[in-house]
């Protein structure tokens, strides 16, 4: 205490070390010993009751950030909340009588394990994979704002009055050519590869639901953004949905169901997806876009069954693959896709959708299709859907729409063509005039696009490289959804030069594995196999002659086994037989044969290892994806929840000097500013200097490329049958032998993953494993030696 200047200063003794202090003026100084904790603080609240004092005192107390002591704040806060003190009952014996009082809940800590997030990226580039070297560009989007406060009515005030069938029927005799908006999920997943976050989404929606009101609906969850958001984005899906939902009342929200696989790449049980379901009908889907990968009517009635239950709209999907206007492809004609549509029919669906998933429906093909579904099924919705991936996407969507189409999805202006949508824009306009045009407000609609364009260029890192339509997609036949992800992967494995040799492999495959309808998940088979043949130099016939022996990724076992469904034509042989290698296959439909997943078993499991209470999505995202979930777990415990960071900072690391404000929660934000790094410590660490809040913090930050020794991997011999090579660039996941350990010629002998690709590696011979040169999470190339086998 300073008398003369009535100034407080309070020194803590670091460890091992005293502090002198100088009185000033003239005021002898004092020794603290390092032994000794000098600091007290008290703190004193009044208010007009005796609640509201608690409230203050509450809020006074975890305001507090007291480092390097420990406090009682924590057993202040259990004090303040307790019943029986708010209630006026503590006596002299209350706290020898609550021993709750001293189960302290953990801090958050939000505020530092936000900076050790950025500390990350300023030290090791930037965190969301996908990136490379590229950065986005430093804009601040321009928000559209409403007009006016109260909503225009939209489809949902039908939906949600008079129910899906009454529903169906309006949209049948609505004489406008109705739209679904896909900007917010297949334009940025096929343009972006899915990455656009919450908080961007969550900017534009109060004016889109004025903009947009006359839509059809708002394409905006399922599909590949579920997976997306706790993989790479690192948030909540469930958060996502209903944010948005709370801001767009009007319009209904429309997302992507894979049918019995919902939103996973897998068969799962039938209590999973009708659970799943019924959560998001619950949290604000409205349509329910159903489709099977394969056309597996079996698969497609148990997502119609559980959305018939749920109480949403039944969209279900035939997937376009081939050409009905080409005399030649008779696989997938005009027949096959009537009768599949008159099986839909049969389940009582309320709208049917024509998924194109690659852009494959040219003007012909779409004229007679939509022509001959709407003369056979004439008080059916038809709903259509393609990718402009070739450029001739408006002129069939135009075709459709005269053809009979009551919805078409396109994409604003800004985020539509190459492989996402057509323009809604382009559409609207030649729609003007005649007896079908929209009822979408194109100057209006030109506030989003502004918005939308400056969006992209902070998501440039993640454009798909297409600058132009390409006449290719006829030939591979790729979904636009993929496009951008599987260019995306293959960068990370390392085969950024070889992208034209990947879309060759990729029809290779196709045809390789019986011609199939490529959509999520067997487009990520073909896909995986399409990697794997160009990591390997493979060409179809080597993949044929070499079939016993090469370990293929898990995903094309899978499909062989018939875990995705029965393709239409069957399985081709003698490859089905030579993947397959012994293991017995799967009739019917997978799901079927899936034992219930018991809920109670995995929430407990998930309570005790996480310390926390699991809510009903947090239960869900886990069913669905395990070990992604888990990833994701791991990950928020070191950083938190980095869905608050605008997105800036978030894609990329902070330049020195630079200044964000992150609102953590309603009320708290953190100032937080970058001012440098320092040198490298004798343990690979750099600090990293910040300022929080006014406050100087340093955090010692791991430097990955100072870290990573050079480590030369011994390459497996070609010659050698038993010296047994990486298949793949990747991580090794998990080692099921041991050295001295025999084997049997195709038994699993490890796993390694890259990106979403699993393999399993097998034996090429029999004999006994003499050594193992790898470990787990080890990364590696293809070629690198694994194992011996003697």
């Amino acid at each position: 205490f300073m008398p003369d200047t009535g100034k407080i200063e309070v020194y803590r003794a670091g460890s091992g070390m005293g502090i002198r202090l100088d009185g000033g003026s003239g005021y002898p100084g004092a020794q603290i010993s390092p032994h000794y904790d000098p600091l007290l603080v008290k703190v004193t609240g009044s208010g007009r009751s005796f609640a509201g004092t608690v409230r203050k005192l509450t809020r006074a107390l975890s305001e507090f950030r007291v480092r390097g002591v420990e406090t009682n704040i924590p057993f202040l806060l259990q004090v303040l909340n307790h019943p029986r003190f708010q209630a006026g009952e503590a006596d002299t014996g209350f706290v020898d009588t609550t021993p709750e009082l001293f189960q302290f809940p953990r801090r958050l800590n939000r505020a530092q394990r936000l900076l050790r997030f950025l500390g990350d990226q300023v030290v090791n580039g930037p965190m969301v994979p996908g990136s490379g070297s590229a950065l986005p560009e430093r804009v601040a989007p321009e928000i559209p704002q409403r007009q006016h406060a109260d909503l225009p009515h939209g489809w949902r005030d039908i939906l949600t009055s008079q129910g899906p069938k009454a529903f169906a029927r309006q949209v049948r005799e609505h004489k406008s050519t109705l739209i679904t908006d896909t900007t917010w999920r297949d334009a940025h997943q096929s343009l972006l590869a899915t990455r656009v976050r919450t908080q961007d989404l969550l900017a534009v929606a109060p004016s889109t639901a004025e903009i947009l009101a006359p839509c059809f609906s708002l394409e905006m969850w399922g599909g590949a953004t579920f997976d997306v958001a706790l993989r790479f984005l690192r948030e909540c899906p469930w958060r996502r949905l209903e944010l948005l939902r709370e801001s767009v009342p009007n319009i209904p929200f429309q997302m992507l169901l894979r049918g019995a696989n919902a939103v996973g790449y897998t068969s799962y049980p039938d209590n999973v997806v009708r659970r799943f379901v019924r959560a998001a009908k619950d949290r604000g889907i409205d349509v329910f876009r159903i489709f099977d990968s394969l056309n597996y009517v079996e698969n497609l009635k148990l997502g119609i069954d559980c959305v018939g239950e749920a109480g949403g709209v039944i969209e279900a999907s035939i997937c376009y693959t081939g050409d009905v206007s080409d005399p030649g492809r008779t696989k997938y004609s005009l027949p096959y896709y009537l009768d599949l549509v008159g099986q839909l029919v049969d389940l009582d669906i309320h709208v049917l959708a024509i998924k194109d998933m690659a852009g494959l429906l040219k003007p012909r093909a779409a004229r007679l299709l939509v022509g001959k579904i709407r003369e056979a099924f004439p008080d059916l919705p038809i709903h259509v859907h393609t990718h402009d991936t070739a450029g001739a996407g408006l002129a069939s969507m135009l075709a459709c729409s005269k053809s009979g189409a009551d919805v078409i999805d396109l994409a604003l202006s800004s985020m539509a063509g190459l492989t996402s949508q057509p323009s809604m824009g382009a559409f609207v306009a030649a729609m003007e005039g005649s007896k079908r045009e929209s009822d979408i407000d194109l100057e209006r609609a030109g506030e989003l696009n502004t918005y939308w364009e400056q969006v992209r260029l902070l998501y440039a890192p993640f454009e798909s490289g297409l600058k132009s339509g390409s006449v290719e997609v006829y030939q591979h036949e790729m979904p636009g959804g993929q496009y951008s992800n599987l260019e995306f992967q293959a960068r990370a494995l390392g085969l950024a030069g070889r992208w034209r040799a990947i879309k060759r492999a990729y029809r290779e495959a196709n045809f390789l594995l019986g011609d199939v309808i490529k959509v999520t998940p067997t487009s990520k088979v073909v896909g995986d196999l399409a990697q794997f043949m160009v990591q390997n130099d493979l060409d179809a016939k080597a993949v044929l002659d070499q079939a016993d022996t090469l370990s293929f990724p898990s995903s094309v076992h899978d499909f062989m086994q018939g875990r995705l469904g029965q393709p239409y034509g069957g399985f081709p042989e003698p490859l089905h037989t030579q993947v397959l290698r012994g293991d017995p296959p799967i009739e019917g439909r997978p799901g079927a044969s899936l034992a219930d997943l018991d809920f109670d078993k995995l929430r407990e499991e998930l309570e005790s290892r996480y310390s926390i209470q699991l809510s009903e999505e947090q239960l869900l995202s886990a069913a669905l994806y395990p070990q992604v979930y888990a990833d994701f777990m791991d990950f928020r415990k070191t950083y938190s929840d980095v869905s608050v960071i605008p997105t800036l900072p978030f894609l990329a690391p902070l330049e020195p000097g630079e200044e964000i404000s992150i609102e953590i929660e309603h009320g708290k934000t953190l100032v937080i500013q970058f001012k440098n790094t320092g040198e490298l410590d004798d343990q690979g660490r750099r600090p990293v200097y910040f300022e929080l809040n006014g406050q100087p913090r340093t955090l010692l930050i791991a430097d990955k490329s100072a870290q990573e020794s050079v480590v030369k991997r011994e390459k497996a011999d070609k010659k050698d049958p038993g010296s047994l090579g990486a298949p793949m660039l990747g991580v090794v996941a998990t080692i099921h032998v041991d050295e001295g350990q025999k084997v049997e010629k195709q038994e699993p002998l490890l796993t390694m993953t890259a990106m979403k690709m699993e393999t399993i590696v097998t034996a090429p011979v029999s004999g006994t494993i003499e050594r193992i040169t790898v470990a787990p999470n080890d990364t590696l190339a293809a070629g690198d030696l694994l194992l011996t086998i003697a």
